[in-house]
């Protein structure tokens, strides 16, 4: 029988493959190679469209290789490249975090000790964590990115497997390192609270990409691992290290986790690819309807079960929005009438609706073709109500005597 070919409807984003891959599908019970046909140009107004190496990120534009996003064109420098694996734009939610839970603290004061301790702290929980967290995935990923963007530094053969292992450990055993400086450091306790933290977040992380655990695979675990581990445990270590970290406030957080969770589910939109027609794995259209007896690749295909592959894009979707909507409303709630603070309580309720504007405006139309764009437009004003929340919490704290 002969090879399918992957070809494209005019106006779906395209896959930007060049070469023969291998795609595993199962069809009549074999499994099929797959002539790949070039893609068409990118549509207008994408990142790539002037050059493959520019994207957004919150509206600025900025280099895509340095920043990890999807797209970037191959680099040869080695440190750029161990640098891209890291994934620079993801480190932002983490030291925004720690920031947080210093706010909550009630105890940070703008002195040199306590604005060290904070950057270290930040540089633990982003470049440092984060980066291995990044680096893991990107090394068990390997194979269904030589598929999806074999332009990444691991498929595309950039880097070595051996280098990028080496940098799983120095990143991990570094992490470690730091957070055991920080307990030494701290000025609220005297145990090894943030080496705890720091363990379990890497294991969590190991979890997530390592095969024969995959949390990734289901779409709800997954992701809200993604989202607790980008609320809940930077905010953690930020009040540990300040403070004491309160049963209610460590609830709250991983409450709030839920909205990660659909800021997560933002993400699967992307590994909407197609589906299986007839002799052809053809690209549709963003947000086209499943048809009957279609097969979504390549996330099922590779076992992922993420949200829109279970539920299809039009639940998804809907999933996702609510997922974000309703924590914050409940978080408002909580500091409305569980903290008595009706003005911070407020203040979330006006992040909040910038959020449903772009909600409304971009992703629920189309939330594969405007995912970039609704993020850019709405998570500033999510990260900003933590802040809010940690405000309001920090208002509340009693404050730790400090030697």
């Amino acid at each position: 029988m002969p090879a399918p070919k992957i070809s494209f409807v005019p106006g779906s984003r395209a896959l930007n493959l060049k070469r023969v891959v291998s795609v595993h599908a199962k069809k009549e019970g074999k499994t099929t190679e797959a002539e790949v046909v070039p893609d068409a140009p990118p549509s207008k107004g994408s990142a790539a469209e002037d050059d493959p190496n520019r994207a957004f990120f919150l509206g600025v534009k900025g280099n895509a290789q340095m920043l990890g996003i999807r797209g970037a064109a191959v680099e040869t420098d080695i440190w750029k490249i161990r640098l891209q694996l890291t994934k620079p734009v993801t480190w932002i939610p983490l030291i925004w975090g720690v920031i947080c839970g210093a706010a909550a603290s009630g105890n940070f004061e703008w002195t040199f000790r306590d604005c060290a301790l904070s950057a270290l702290c930040m540089l633990m929980s982003g470049p440092l964590l984060t980066g291995f967290t990044q680096t893991m995935n990107d090394y068990y990923d390997r194979e269904m990115d030589a598929i999806n963007e074999p332009n990444r530094p691991i498929p595309s053969g950039a880097i070595p497997e051996g280098d990028v292992v080496a940098q799983i450990w120095i990143l991990f055993f570094t992490s470690i390192a730091v957070a055991y400086t920080l307990d030494q450091a701290s000025p609220s306790h005297d145990n090894l609270q943030l080496t705890g933290l720091a363990l379990i977040g890497s294991f969590i992380s190991f979890a997530y990409s390592v095969p024969w655990i995959k949390l990734k695979r289901s779409g709800w675990i997954g992701n809200y691992a993604l989202g607790s581990s980008y609320i809940a445990l930077p905010w953690w270590a930020g009040q540990i290290l300040f403070g004491q970290l309160r049963l209610d406030v460590a609830i709250l957080t991983m409450l709030y986790s839920i909205a990660g969770l659909g800021i997560a589910i933002v993400n699967d939109f992307k590994s909407i690819k197609g589906r299986v027609a007839g002799e052809d794995y053809v690209m549709l259209p963003p947000c086209n309807r499943q048809r009957a007896g279609a097969v979504w690749i390549c996330d099922r295909e590779l076992g992922l079960n993420s949200l829109p592959v279970a539920f299809g894009i039009e639940k998804a979707k809907w999933i996702c929005a609510a997922s974000i909507d309703v924590t914050q409303l409940g978080v408002a709630a909580y500091l409305a009438w569980g903290l008595n603070e009706p003005y911070y309580a407020a203040g979330i309720a006006a992040c909040l609706a910038p959020q449903v504007y772009a909600q409304v405006r971009y992703f629920l139309p189309d939330p594969v073709a405007n995912d970039v764009k609704y993020q850019a437009t709405a998570q500033p004003f999510l990260v900003i109500g933590l802040l809010v929340t940690a405000l309001a919490i920090g208002h509340q704290a009693t404050p730790v005597a400090l030697g």
